[in-house]
């Protein structure tokens, strides 16, 4: 097949030198004014062109469903046949092979040349928004699209889980693997209902399925052409409109430019009156960037594929799952909690991380009914600070903290926790939560903590009680947290200022 057609004798029209374009699904023709594109006979379970028959229907399907985006490019379906010279493209005989005609649109109208060429604007990837609005409400829905696209995005991750197992170790880490099953898991449980709700809106349709900037055209008089609708699997194409911004989106980001991006998705929100959308986007840009991973995974494993783009197929689904991964980070919530003796720092570096912080002080007063300013200056373990306050004070932060994180909101508990079931306590809520969980450990010389409390007690603003005296009787009591696993403990030098800390956490977070 790939020889036959890279001969300009197998077209019925002037061609002078036959191109080969390859993706993983298909091979394009590029032959004179136009594009024929031929499926490969594969079956990898979300698509089977396993049959001439189905390759059949599936080259109809793309021409019909694409002609709703870019009708002047898809010219229809041609057959192949075997003649006394070999294969020729819409001659007479029994076809061997069929392929989508589609007049040829140059390279330098395409927009993934334009972004490399820098002549993508703003004002551009804009209009493109504005256009997939408009394109998005013509598209048709219905209850049982609505019922499907809910559920489709549930198995695609895990249809996504298997199929890119084997890549363990090669394409994707260990590591990368656990994290994207983990948030995942997370927010199939905690935010669903939310997309069921923008089911029940109208926003799951029958979108494109695979936008990316090698999927649109820009011609003359500013037209936006869009090509490549998914054809093979409806559950692909039934989904979440913010499935295909999310894909456009992705793919400019992870060429270089955010700026791109926001422009196409504010446009997209402003013109579609969908400002939901923004709650899912980070999910839909982690699935769409793992799909791709997968996809670039597959590829690399394709023996017609030359080796040098075997190659490359493997360092691009590398780059794609960790695209994937730092989506996951940035959606998926975190419970951290500092770890400490009184004086090294704690509730400084809760405040420096800028996140929604409970601190234990308060928690503990407003147990007592006292205002957080009030000054209780007993000894430990006796008065507000017995066994039995701290008990009922560190069961209110964790529930406090459990609130917030199934509001999708991370979370910062400021306290001591110097015992080990109390940190215990902690790491089983953010398990029973499904979010992420890290102990930050504050350590800093006794001089330096003496120096500390002196200048706090002096100013007197902290609600803080703890004294000289608190700090060596803790140091007698301190449970050093070696139950915590490496992955979830960070040992920081406290003696080091708020923000340097307060990035460390956050760098760790982001590894």
């Amino acid at each position: 097949m790939l020889e036959g057609l890279r001969r300009p004798e197998a077209y019925p029209h002037p061609v002078g030198r036959v191109e080969v374009v390859q993706t993983h699904i298909s091979y394009v023709f590029l032959a004179g004014d136009y594009a024929y594109k031929v499926k490969k006979p594969l079956n990898l379970g979300f698509l089977d062109y396993s049959t001439l028959r189905k390759r059949h229907f599936y080259c109809r399907r793309e021409v019909e469903l694409n002609r709703r985006y870019c009708p002047e490019t898809y010219l229809g379906v041609v057959p192949i046949v075997r003649g006394r010279e070999g294969l020729q493209v819409g001659g007479r005989g029994r076809p061997v092979e069929y392929a989508v005609m589609m007049r040829r649109i140059p390279q330098e109208a395409m927009l993934d040349r334009m972004v490399e060429r820098g002549e993508a604007t703003p004002d551009l990837l804009a209009s493109i928004g504005r256009h997939l609005a408009e394109a998005h409400a013509r598209s048709p829905t219905s209850p049982h699209m609505a019922r499907l696209g809910t559920w489709a995005i549930a198995y695609a991750w895990r249809e996504n889980f298997a199929q890119w197992a084997p890549m363990v170790g090669e394409t994707i880490t260990p590591e990368q693997d656990a994290l994207l099953r983990g948030y995942v898991e997370w927010f199939l449980r905690r935010r669903r209902p939310l997309l069921r709700q923008r089911a029940q809106e109208g926003r799951v349709r029958d979108c494109h399925g695979d936008l990316r900037c090698e999927s649109i055209a820009i011609l003359p008089q500013g037209c936006i052409c869009i090509m490549d609708c998914i054809e093979f699997n409806r559950r692909l194409r039934y989904t979440d409109v913010a499935g295909d911004v999310a894909f456009l989106a992705m793919d400019l980001e992870r060429r270089g430019r955010p700026d791109l991006a926001r422009a196409f998705v504010e446009a997209y929100v402003e013109a579609s009156g969908d400002h939901g959308l923004w709650e899912v986007l980070d999910f839909y840009l982690c699935y769409r960037a793992a799909v791709r991973g997968k996809v670039e995974g597959i590829r690399a494993h394709q023996a017609e594929v030359p080796p040098h783009e075997r190659g490359e197929a493997t360092a691009s689904a590398r780059r794609f799952f960790e695209l994937a991964c730092r989506y996951a980070r940035r959606d998926w919530p975190c419970l951290i909690i500092t770890c400490g003796l009184a004086g090294v720092g704690k509730s400084t570096l809760a405040r420096a991380l800028g996140l929604e912080m409970i601190s234990s002080d308060v928690v503990r007063k407003e147990l007592a009914g006292l205002p957080p300013q009030a000054r209780r200056q007993e000894a430990f373990g006796a008065g507000i600070y017995s066994p039995r306050m701290t008990e009922r004070t560190y069961h209110a932060l964790i529930e406090r903290g459990r609130h917030l994180l199934r509001q999708g909101r991370w979370v910062v508990l400021d306290a001591t926790f110097l015992r080990r079931r109390h940190r215990q306590m902690a790491l089983r809520m953010a398990a029973q939560e499904g979010v992420r969980f890290l102990c930050v450990l504050l350590e800093a010389p006794a001089g330096e903590v003496r120096r500390r409390m002196e200048r706090r007690e002096a100013e007197g603003a902290d609600v803080s009680d703890a004294r000289w005296e608190v700090y060596l009787a803790q140091r007698e009591a301190w449970e050093p947290p070696q139950e915590i696993p490496p992955s979830q403990l960070l040992a920081l030098d406290a003696t080091r200022p708020p923000e340097e800390l307060a990035r460390a956490v956050l760098g760790f977070l982001g590894r």
